[in-house]
Formats: C-alpha cells, structure tokens, sequence
C-alpha cells in the first residue's frame, strides 16, 4: 500500500513535488559557498605572508650598479628581517637601507660600527687607524676621506663598485632604524643563487 507522504513545506504530495534541481539552493547560496571556502584557504595565507614580510623576510630587487661585482642591477634577492632583532649589524654583511629622503632602497655594506673612526686613504678603508680587510671582490679607485667618528646606533657603508656608488661618502653614516634587513638569499636568476 501507497502511502501518501505531503511535504510539509507545500500542499504537495510526492507525485507531485517539483525536481531536485529545482529545489536545490540557488545561485547566490552556491557563489557565497565558494566565496566562504576560499576566504578559509586565502585568509590566513595572507595573513601568514603578511607576517613574513613585516617581520620575518622580503624579497628586494637590486638597482643599478653600485654593488657590481658581487651583486647586479635587477637580480633578486630575499632579505633576511629577523637577524638584526637577535643581534647588530656585523661588518662586511651586505644589508638594505630604506632612507627617507631617497625613493629606492639602497643596497650596501657595512664598513664601519659604532662608535669606529673610518676613513680612507688612496682607495683602503682604515677603521680606528687599521687597514680593514676586504675579502670580497670591489672597486679598487684610490680616494680620500677624512676619519670620521660614528655615533651609536650609526653605521658607515658603501657599495662594492666604489668607483660608481651612493653611499655614506656621501649621504653620511646611516642610522640604524634604516637598515630593512640582511641580504640572505640571491634568488634570481637561478644559476646565481647565493646564500650570503
């Protein structure tokens, strides 16, 4: 025996209930679905590529030619934020500035710390009247500066490429706050790939 079942949400009976696809929900349900699960995947993707970029690491394009030989205009580089929140700036590392009155960041090395007298005779770096040795390869140009006595929290860099760079033989010492980070990592192009 048939029963006949009514649908409690119309006067219906089975026969005559209209088909699934009809029933089902509609258009904006199904789109505010998708848009729901994809917020879940994309949300805290963001959020966790937020948090690597404002305290953990960015990634940085090198300008111009002020760090030839060791680093080129446009190879990529990532740079490590965390670093300098455990310890200082160390001589020799490689390290972003970010200074107000110029539009790009800078890429230099760090030549001279606080509270060192630098200065330049014919072309050698003399950090509190020795010689500092440069291991890495750089423009050799013979030029003079006069000793100059960092303050705290200030630091004396240049570009590798002396000859051809802006640095703080010009714009003067910088201050701490900034330096973005330490070059860690030449990404790009891929047969170039240096941890630093």
């Amino acid at each position: 025996m048939w029963w006949k079942i009514v649908n409690p949400e119309s006067n219906l009976t089975p026969e005559q209930d209209p088909p699934a696809e009809a029933r089902s929900p509609g258009f904006g349900a199904a789109l505010w679905h998708a848009v729901q699960e994809a917020l879940q995947v994309m949300l805290p993707a963001l959020v966790l590529a937020m948090v690597v970029h404002l305290f953990l690491a960015q990634a940085t394009v090198v300008f111009g030619q002020s760090m030839e030989p060791n680093l080129h205009a446009n190879q990529r580089l990532i740079v490590d934020k965390l670093s300098y929140k455990l310890h200082s700036p160390q001589r020799d590392e490689i390290v972003v500035v970010d200074r107000p009155d110029m539009d790009e960041m800078l890429v230099k090395r760090i030549i001279a710390l606080p509270g060192e007298t630098v200065e330049i005779r014919r072309g050698i770096v003399y950090v509190n009247g020795q010689a500092v040795p440069e291991p890495y390869p750089h423009d050799l140009s013979e030029y003079d500066m006069r000793p100059l006595r960092l303050e705290p929290l200030s630091y004396f860099v240049l570009g590798d490429n002396r000859g051809n760079s802006n640095d703080s033989r010009y714009f003067g010492p910088i201050k701490r706050e900034e330096i973005i980070g330490r070059v860690w990592v030449r990404y790009w192009p891929l047969d170039k790939f240096t941890l630093f």
